[in-house]
């Protein structure tokens, strides 16, 4: 029997993990279970989960070679807990909505056949999408499920910032500026509109989702100006293992002199660069941030984020033509007070001004009360977002306590 309210599954698939929550459609969007299954196809995969009740709180190791096996494991558990039909919907993040898909939709077989197509865009996060959605849908035929896509926040940028200065041709093969977190920025924006007010939201505002992937959003009016991601995930600031910004020509330069294909280039910059490569030692900002002081690499792998990030927001105030709100979420924005320290040190001629003891402290507003911009920290919640998608797209019900 279908419990008396609504409860939505979501699900975010990564090319080596898949990170889930329940939410129950009450009077608001109530979270009653999260976790994750991590380090798939290696030999440490674990699901971690947390709950309301004691009995949901727990993490052990799983035999899950491939995405195919762990989200079995996955599907297995949440029936166990919540029933065979325990599920009314099923909301998930899906990376890349190319060209076409600008609005989260309850998710068909001919959807499916598209995203195949569009596969190219995104080779490592879209074929693991479309394998859980398919997983799913076998399990429980009739059960709707929704995508919800990570590039729809970016699908109106101006044509200023979405076209690529590339011959022109490859716009109509949807080569363009996607821009991704936008799941993310959503978010943020309605937090902001709930915590400042819509006059803030509505201002001119840079968003900066630093965590392992990291990007920034110039957002006025609540909608997307520009952003620091492109066609790719990969460009824009340094991240855990992307390499951010690169010369193209690189790409001529290594196949010459290390015999680089466009296949290992590729493992390179996703892979290999950003924060490790740099550091040689880890992608985490906080083992980088601990070994600074010793080691010099970690130092400038620190120095190298904070600057270009430094230098995002500089471009994008230009582009807004001004500042009034600066938002820092994600795993580095959130709890990295030094970081931010670092990135808004010499930016008071934006009109930036830190407060020292509520940066450190990781406080909700983190600039003096006379400076021209605010700076917030919010935490971002995309599985909290997905949910609120999927009950627009499926006619749910809420009293909407969190975002606009």
């Amino acid at each position: 029997m279908k419990p008396a309210n609504p409860h939505i599954l979501t699900i975010n698939g990564g090319s080596s993990s898949i990170k889930f929550a329940v939410f129950e459609v009450a009077d608001s969007l109530n979270r009653i279970l999260g976790g994750s299954i991590d380090q798939i196809g290696l030999p440490n995969t674990t699901l971690h989960m947390k709950g309301v009740n004691k009995a949901d709180n727990f993490s052990r190791p799983v035999k899950a070679p491939d995405h195919t096996v762990a989200v079995g494991i996955l599907i297995d558990w949440i029936e166990e807990r919540c029933g065979k039909d325990g599920l009314s919907a099923v909301g998930h993040r899906v990376v890349h909505g190319g060209p076409k898909y600008s609005k989260p939709q309850r998710i068909t077989e001919e959807m499916v056949e598209e995203l195949r197509q569009l596969s190219p865009f995104d080779p490592e996060h879209l074929p693991e999408e479309i394998l859980l959605t398919e997983a799913f849908h076998r399990r429980f035929p009739d059960l709707p499920q929704v995508a919800c896509f990570d590039t729809a926040f970016h699908h109106d940028l101006p044509c200023v910032a979405r076209l690529l200065p590339i011959p022109r041709r490859y716009e109509a093969q949807g080569v363009r500026r996607y821009g991704f977190h936008g799941l993310s920025y959503e978010f943020l924006i309605g937090e902001l509109a709930r915590l400042a007010g819509s006059e803030a939201a509505l201002g001119r505002v840079i968003l900066a989702h630093l965590g392992n992937g990291a990007s920034l959003a110039a957002v006025h009016h609540g909608k997307s100006m520009d952003t620091s991601m492109s066609f790719t995930p990969t460009v824009g600031v340094p991240m855990g293992t992307r390499s951010g910004d690169l010369d193209p020509g690189l790409v001529w330069y290594l196949s010459r002199t290390d015999g680089l294909d466009a296949n290992q280039f590729n493992e390179m910059v996703n892979f290999k660069s950003g924060l490790l490569g740099i550091s040689e030692t880890s992608s985490d900002m906080r083992v980088l941030l601990d070994h600074e002081i010793q080691d010099v690499r970690a130092a400038e792998a620190v120095a190298l984020f904070c600057y270009q990030v430094k230098k995002w927001i500089g471009a994008f105030a230009a582009a807004l033509g001004g500042l009034d709100t600066l938002v820092f979420a994600g795993g580095i924005g959130e709890n990295a007070p030094t970081v931010r320290a670092r990135i808004c040190e010499r930016l008071e001629f934006l009109g930036i001004e830190l407060e020292k003891t509520q940066n450190i402290a990781n406080s909700s507003m983190i600039s003096v009360a006379a400076s021209r911009v605010s700076v917030r920290v919010i935490h971002t919640d995309e599985e909290w977002m997905i949910a609120h998608t999927v009950c627009g797209v499926l006619g749910f019900r809420i009293e909407i306590k969190k975002g606009l």
